[in-house]
């Protein structure tokens, strides 16, 4: 290759040194991207709460933005003592030429004078060709993402001041108490929109709260009040700060697929945190859920915003709802995937490290005083190198090379013919691993599905055979892959969907694997609907989640009270236990299954009744509920007495309570 000077272009400006740097340090991100992601993957799959599986990735991102700033850093500083300045090849080839044979240079290239220009490094070749334009090519993307980022603020703020106006006065009410509930004391804004259709989060020091007007009416206010603490969880987090610190990575290092790829889990591990946040709030995950399913109807957020709706809608239900998710069960597949991609990201290091250092050839340079001919002078002289010794990266890829040889064509053949074609070494050798034969993809085709290669692996490590699904059909279920490897995972068969929909219930597919996570057997389907209960898939889940059995219906009906589904597991959540439903009808009242548990959400006691009577007031159920809601205490009822009240009845005392009468005056 002749010596050319190099073409004008964004690299003339940096130093050679700086290139040469920027240059090493993408292609070597290529690795370290790879092995950091492959940590953190593993890392995350260990962690079962979100939030540290959030802190794991962020910090795994800041690993990878500091990885090449390192990389140039060591670069740079181990060819500091190069010249600064830059300079056409030919210009230095021509100052370092001897006086005999510069008259040559303008009709020829002389590569055998490499060595007294001081360029006879192999890496030079590098940084006179390709490094410029790798480092000029990733300049460019930079500069693309970069606009693309500022055109998405600037198209934020616009829209944000021209369609947005304040909300109301009730909403504004629910806004305060929840940032009151959170112990937020930052200056927050709330506004009503109609250009977004899900509620977001836009701005770092002000944050401004978007309400979209189809979500304030389509709704409920328990509904709307977990969507709103959700974004007040932003807040609280601090995740606007994050994610432009996110947006600031993708910017940089655009080209790497894992740093696309992290930053999506970090962005959906952030929607996790703020969903505990906000169900810890609320304290009710199934409203909560239900807002969910809403909001995903009308997904429309900004990538910039902070938004309830973002991420995936099945995942966040069940880990709202506290269901076990199909990832749990595919841990260990997980941290293999993991091993393997750290294995050959550090394989690759290991090659592109030992490329980046190796010695060049030993070249035999002529004297000043030495004669040369054109044939001499265009030729270079080189003494052979004593073979080196196979470095450890050489050994594992002659593994690997020696491993894809062992797969024979007939079995590369069948694939093929089952429609499984391009397939990479990696992918073959883990199909054969896994021993997944034409015949197993064709049999599995036969039944209707497609799976892909990961897919075929996933079905295999389950043991998900052709009988397995033709069991699952005959007995009229149609699941897809995902479904197929969850039910398969939590061992369900078809068995188990006989004896659910022999005991009256019809599941889905989705629901029947909950079913089993939850531990729901036919027998306990059958115990409650011979009790009477009209139940749903739902119902019996709930009720199994809340540890609602025929004992305690039976013990509620023996006290004289009809609770529906509805009723049993609201007095599961609420505590309502037959001791507490005996100990009121004791006291001579006769509650209902509804008002016991309201009264057990005023915390109306036992104890409190009988204040209450002994202080010679009597009242029925909702009087005894209303006082205690008023705050109808017997240290008040005293107050009154003492103060000449007579013939005092509950409605009374609320009147006295609300109006603060009683109340001591304050001094003027």
């Amino acid at each position: 290759m002749s010596l050319q000077a190099i073409p004008l272009s964004l690299t003339n400006l940096l130093a050679p040194g700086v290139t040469y740097a920027l240059g090493w340090a993408l292609l070597h991100f290529l690795w370290q991207g790879t092995a950091l992601a492959a940590l953190a993957a593993a890392a995350m799959a260990l962690c079962r709460r979100a939030p540290v599986r959030y802190l794991v990735s962020v910090s795994a991102l800041a690993l990878m933005l500091a990885a090449p700033m390192a990389t140039v850093f060591f670069y740079s500083q181990q060819y500091s003592g190069e010249a600064d300045t830059v300079k056409p090849a030919a210009a230095f080839l021509a100052d370092a030429l001897p006086e005999k044979l510069k008259h040559v240079t303008a009709a020829a290239p002389v590569a055998g004078y490499t060595k007294i220009a001081g360029l006879g490094s192999h890496d030079t070749v590098w940084r006179q060709t390709a490094f410029p334009w790798l480092v000029e090519a990733w300049l460019v993307g930079v500069a693309f993402f970069s606009l693309r980022s500022a055109g998405g603020f600037l198209l934020l703020e616009r829209e944000r001041r021209r369609q947005s106006r304040a909300v109301s006065s009730r909403v504004l009410e629910v806004c305060h108490a929840l940032e009151h509930r959170l112990g937020l004391d930052r200056a927050i804004a709330y506004c009503e929109c109609q250009w977004l259709k899900a509620p977001a989060v836009i701005g770092w020091f002000r944050p401004v709260v978007f309400l979209p007007v189809t979500v304030l009416s389509g709704l409920s206010e328990e509904q709307l009040e977990s969507i709103i603490a959700h974004e007040l969880a932003h807040i609280l987090r601090l995740d606007a700060f994050v994610n432009v610190f996110q947006v600031c990575v993708e910017t940089l290092l655009f080209y790497h697929p894992a740093v696309w790829w992290l930053n999506k889990r970090i962005r959906a591990e952030r929607e996790h945190c703020c969903d505990e946040i906000a169900v810890a709030v609320c304290r009710n995950a199934v409203e909560y859920a239900r807002a969910l399913t809403r909001l995903e109807e009308l997904r429309s957020a900004p990538v910039l915003a902070m938004a309830a709706n973002r991420g995936p809608l099945t995942e966040r239900i069940v880990r709202v709802l506290g269901v076990r998710t199909f990832g749990d069960g595919m841990r260990g597949f997980g941290l293999a995937a993991s091993t393997l991609c750290l294995a050959a990201a550090l394989i690759a290091g290991n090659v592109l490290l030992g490329i980046a250092h190796a010695k060049p050839a030993q070249t035999v340079t002529l004297a000043q005083d030495e004669p040369a001919t054109m044939s001499q002078a265009a030729t270079p002289v080189t003494k052979p190198t004593p073979a080196a010794k196979p470095s450890p990266a050489h050994a594992q890829i002659a593994e690997q090379a020696q491993a894809g040889s062992s797969l024979s064509s007939s079995y590369i053949d069948g694939l093929k013919a089952a429609g499984l074609t391009d397939l990479t070494p990696d992918q073959l050798i883990a199909l054969k691993i896994q021993d997944v034969t034409p015949e197993y993809v064709r049999e599995i085709q036969a039944q209707g599905l497609h799976p892909d290669v990961e897919k075929l692996i996933a079905m295999r490590v389950q043991n998900i055979s052709p009988e397995y699904i033709r069991e699952l059909h005959a007995d009229g279920l149609n699941p897809d892959l995902d479904q197929l490897i969850a039910l398969k995972i939590q061992g369900v068969d078809a068995s188990y969907d006989r004896g659910i929909k022999d005991a009256g219930l019809q599941p889905n597919v989705n629901e029947l694997i909950t079913m089993e996570v939850q531990g729901v057997t036919p027998e306990f389907v059958r115990e409650l609907r011979d009790a009477g209960l009209a139940l749903s898939a739902d119902d019996v889940i709930a009720m199994k989640v809340q540890d609602v059995t025929a004992t305690f219906l039976k013990a509620m009906r023996d006290l004289g009270l009809q609770p529906s589904a509805n009723n049993l597991i609201a007095m599961r959540v609420q505590d309502v236990t037959p001791e507490y439903a005996r100990d009121i009808q004791a006291l001579g009242l006769k509650p209902t299954a509804n008002e016991l548990i309201a009264m057990r959400v005023q915390d109306v006691t036992p104890a409190y009744i009988k204040a209450l009577q002994s202080a010679g007031l009597k009242g029925d159920v909702d009087d005894i509920i209303s006082a205690k809601v008023q705050d109808v205490t017997p240290e008040f009822i005293e107050q009154a007495i003492k103060h000449g009240f007579k013939n005092l009845t509950i409605q009374k005392l609320i009147q006295l309570r609300h109006l603060g009468i009683l109340e001591p005056k304050a001094e003027l």
